[in-house]
Order: structure tokens, then sequence, then C-alpha cells
């Protein structure tokens, strides 16, 4: 509807403004699996030929004790040529596009609009038929391994698998100990390491100040000279080095103010050095990480907050402290995934972990790939569920994702 301005004699417009469309003020919504598989999808025929060639494979390898279509032979070859027909036809289709690369939409009927619908819900009944080949196969064929390999009365011979599932099956304790241990040191040593590493971030960063006194500057000069040098060695040697020194020398000194072997043993026990060595390790690259996200802070915050009376000691730690610690929360979470991978070096003071399981396991049984390959799994999964459990913790606290990277030794 429009109306005219008496004044102006202009005829303006009195309609509503239109409403922002979904598009603008709405997030898009999320494809769900029913669009999905009702969407076309490019590299359709490419993209399943890989996997029927997969399935193909599949088919081929030996069936297992468990497998459910052994009664079934003709439905298997069925599902078989089917494979092979997709295959076939990929690769016709991969012709014509060669053929007709400058028109090949044009003029391959394999790209007409009405083809596009077929092969779209024929490459779902090929993904079916691999998935049913890999239960098959793969599936019951594993759950076939483990029901042998635990129920065998000796190591199996020739089979890596069954070999490794049946150590594993029969030095349980041994792994459950080990998986346990190297869990603990890394979360307590970690933890510990995170509130030394407070203490000695702060006094690090410490300077002298001209309303202190000489005792004052001089401690201030002292601790800041102290975490410089112990961050330097020990993040210039291998923690396997500082488990063997903190160890023996510390068990040294118990032997040498009278204790028994046993009495020594039973106050530094090797898990004990473990946690120490870890504890200490991880502080100084804490300390560092700490340092740098203090420094990253902007320094009016500490004006700011000097020039409303706060000193030194409370501006740091009302102010700046925390906010250094938020923007390092994904660098000192990553600080636990590396101890759970560097714990396995304690193994040579005798900490019982997961490594000094493993070197137990491959002893008894002489087999040492297999089991070094289990001890890799673990390693990998326990790193990963670390991972994704911290990431979660620190977008809650929202300070970034954690990203995995090298050990620090």
């Amino acid at each position: 509807m429009a109306k005219v301005d008496r004044q102006k004699g202009v005829r303006t417009s009195t309609k509503p403004p239109a409403p922002a469309g979904p598009h603008r003020d709405q997030p898009a919504r999320k494809k769900g699996l029913g669009t999905f598989l009702r969407e076309d999808h490019p590299y359709v025929l490419l993209g399943t030929s890989v996997l029927a060639l997969c399935g193909i494979w599949l088919s081929m390898r030996p069936r297992s004790a468990m497998s459910f279509l052994a009664p079934y032979y003709g439905l298997e070859v069925a599902l078989y040529w089917v494979l092979v027909a997709w295959v076939a036809v990929s690769v016709l289709a991969l012709l014509t596009k060669i053929l007709y690369k400058d028109d090949y939409r044009a003029r391959s009927p394999f790209a007409s609009e009405k083809a596009k619908p077929i092969e779209r819900y024929l490459s779902y009944v090929v993904w079916a038929i691999v998935v049913v080949f890999f239960l098959d196969r793969a599936v019951m064929g594993f759950a076939n391994t483990v029901s042998v390999a635990i129920s065998s009365n000796s190591k199996p011979q020739g089979d890596d698998l069954a070999a490794v599932i049946f150590i594993v099956y029969e030095c349980s304790g041994i792994f459950e100990a080990g998986i346990l241990t190297t869990i603990e040191l890394a979360v307590f040593g970690t933890v510990i390491a995170f509130f030394l590493a407070l203490l000695l971030v702060f006094v690090r960063i410490q300077v002298p100040d001209r309303q202190d006194n000489d005792f004052v500057r001089f401690l201030k000069i002292v601790g800041s000279g102290f975490a410089k040098v112990y961050s330097t060695v020990v993040r210039g040697t291998p923690m396997m080095v500082q488990g063997l020194v903190i160890f023996f020398g510390v068990f040294s000194m118990l032997r040498d103010s009278g204790l028994s072997t046993q009495q020594a043993n039973a106050i530094w026990s090797t898990f004990v050095a473990g946690l120490v060595v870890i504890s200490l390790n991880s502080t100084a690259y804490m300390m560092e990480v700490l340092r740098g996200g203090i420094e990253a802070v902007d320094p009016g915050q500490l004006e700011a907050a000097r020039s409303l009376g706060l000193s030194q000691w409370q501006a740091m730690r009302k102010v700046v402290i925390p906010q250094g610690v938020k923007n390092s929360i994904p660098a000192l979470s990553n600080e636990l995934v590396i101890n759970i991978k560097d714990s396995s070096v304690l193994s040579v003071i005798g900490v019982f972990d997961l490594m000094f399981a493993s070197n137990t396991a491959a002893g008894i049984y002489y087999t040492q790939t297999p089991v070094y390959a289990f001890a890799a799994v673990v390693y990998l999964i326990l790193t990963y569920v670390a991972s994704k459990l911290l990431n979660l913790l620190s977008k809650r606290l929202g300070a970034g994702s954690v990203d995995t990277t090298p050990s620090s030794n």
C-alpha cells in the first residue's frame, strides 16, 4: 500500500518490510541420514567400485568356523557376482568418460539424470553386500580367532594375532596392573606438576620492585635464577636419565643412612620414584607453558591493577595469573597426553607400567613383535581418549582445543 506525502507530493510506500529469510537469521539445519540417502552424490561409481573391490577381496578370504554365510554358498556366489558386475559397469563408465571427455555429462548414458538415482540406489546395495562380507569374514573371523586362542592350552603357532590374544588373555592381570599404573602416573604426575609449575612460574617471573627491601630483592633474584636453571637442566636431559639418577640417587642416600635394602624399598618404591620423576619433569615444561601464557596477557592489565593500589603479588595472583592459566589450558592439558606416552621409559627403573608388563609377557612367551604391537595399540587408545576428554574440558572452559604435540622427551 502507498500514500502521498502532502508536503512534498511524493508517493511513499507503507508496505511493511519483508521478514528476513531463514538463511540470514536461522542457522542451516544439518542434513539427516534420510536426506543424504535421497540426494545424488558425485563419484558414486568410482568410490563404490573401490569398495566393491574390497568386498571381492573379502569374499575370497577363507571362511571361519563361525561364518554365517557358509550354509548359503549359492547366495554368497550371487553376491560376489553382483560386486563383479558393479566393477565392470564402473570400468565401462570410466571408458565412456575418457571417450567423451569434452562433453561427458551430455553424451554419456551414465551421467544422465535418469541414471543417477538408479546408480545411487545400486551403490547402497553394493555397500550392504560389502558390509555382509566384512561381518562374515573379518568380524566373525576375529571372533573365531579369539575363541580358539583363549581355549588353547599353549601359544598358537604361525598366527601372530592368535598368539597375542592368547598372551593377553593369559597375562590379563599383568596388563591390567600395567595399564592402571600408567594412568595413575600420568594423571597424578600431571596434577602435582601443575601446582609445582604455578609456584615456580611465579618465582620465575619475579623482578625486584623499588618497594622491596634488600632481603626480598635477594630472594627474588635467587628464586628466579633457580627456576631458570631448573628449567634448563630438566628440559635439556632425557626423562630416562633423570629417572635413573633420581631413583638410584635417593636409594643410595637411604642405604647410606643405615636402612636395609628392604626398608629402603618400602620407603622408596619404584612407583613413588616414577611419580617423582614425572612430576619434576613435567613441572619444567608446564612452567614454561605458564610463563608464555602469562606473558601473553596485556601488560596494561598489571599496570591497571597496580594503579588501583594492588601490590605486585596481589596483581599477579588476582589479575594476571588467572588469565595466563586460561591461555595455557590447551598446552597444559596436552602434557597429560605426553606423560601417558613418556611414562614408558620408567620401566628401566622397574616401574610396573604398561611397558614393563609388555616386557614381562614377551619374556615369558618369547614373543616380542605381537606383544609390543599390542602395547602400541593400548597407548594409542589411552592417548586418543585422553585427548578427546581434554578437548571437551578445554572447550567447556572456553580455552580452545587440545592439539596433540610430539613428545617432550
